[in-house]
């Protein structure tokens, strides 16, 4: 391992130790998974929970808060019983453009996959392969599938809405939310669930938000405007160098930087204590 790669181990691994928490999950939108105790609730909420987790994130818990409310005490006996009249239900539910409509279609899908196999990690399993370089042949085929369900029990295409929810990598996004889904889920430590056991963690692709895409440009990942697919699997990459069998393992901690700290790019006095200056004066004298 090169010099530099050990020393940002090294710096990566202090902040792991510093932000993945517990306690300091909230308000990641995480927090919703751990109010069930039941496996099969707690992998619904963390789907539901991360299909909704664009916007300002007192929004995201705002909104996850009254959807969850809507279901009852069991989220998964809500999405198995899930009937037409229970759109009602959700007839007023709005996230930024995501409608109560949208939802009961994601539902109704979910509804599909449970009764057949029981869990959303055995229907995904279906289309994964463990010979693939990474997860994304399987998301790709997860998110297709879905669709093409929709079409056959409506006899149309999706709706814009449920696209936005069920977005696939196979149309070059990054596919944010369902990446940080399927960490929540793979990876087991003190903030991941570990509820999947099938799927191997060096496979996940880093889930790209707005701090994780300004943090990883700082430690020189990558150096493009936009985020798509390909920026993903570079950043997943890079890490990959540094820690070849988890590398989404700094997600959380990291995101932390941005979140915790209020950490917006710019050197200020707080920035004297942070582990990432010397990225950031790098990056600044470079400018």
């Amino acid at each position: 391992m090169e010099t530099q790669t050990i020393h940002i181990k090294k710096i990566l691994e202090k902040l792991y130790g510093k932000y993945n928490r517990r306690e300091l999950i909230e308000p990641d939108p995480l927090q919703f998974i751990y109010r069930y105790s039941k496996p099969a609730d707690m992998e619904i909420v963390g789907f539901l929970a991360a299909a909704l987790a664009y916007g300002r994130v007192q929004q995201i818990e705002k909104d996850v808060t009254k959807l969850l409310n809507c279901m009852g005490k069991s989220p998964y006996d809500f999405v198995t019983n899930f009937q037409k009249t229970d759109r009602k239900k959700l007839s007023n539910f709005k996230h930024r453009f995501t409608t109560g409509e949208n939802i009961c279609d994601l539902l109704e899908l979910l509804r599909g996959i449970l009764k057949e196999n029981s869990s959303i990690e055995k229907y995904f399993l279906l289309g994964y392969d463990p010979q693939d370089e990474n997860i994304i042949p399987a998301l790709s085929k997860f998110c297709e599938s879905l669709l093409e369900r929709y079409s056959q029990l409506h006899g149309g295409q999706a709706t814009k809405g449920l696209k936005y929810l069920l977005v696939s990598p196979a149309a070059g996004s990054a596919c944010k939310r369902l990446n940080l889904f399927l960490r929540w889920m793979v990876r087991d430590d003190d903030v991941d669930t570990g509820l999947w056991k099938s799927i191997d963690k060096s496979k996940l692709i880093v889930p790209i938000d707005v701090h994780m895409g300004r943090l990883c440009r700082i430690l020189g990942f990558y150096d493009r405007k936009t985020v798509s697919l390909s920026v993903a699997v570079e950043i997943t990459k890079s890490f990959s160098g540094i820690v070849p069998d988890d590398p989404v393992k700094y997600d959380f901690a990291l995101s932390r930087v941005g979140i915790v700290e209020n950490c917006t790019g710019k050197i200020g006095d707080k920035c004297q204590l942070c582990e990432l200056l010397e990225f950031c004066l790098k990056q600044k004298d470079n400018n």
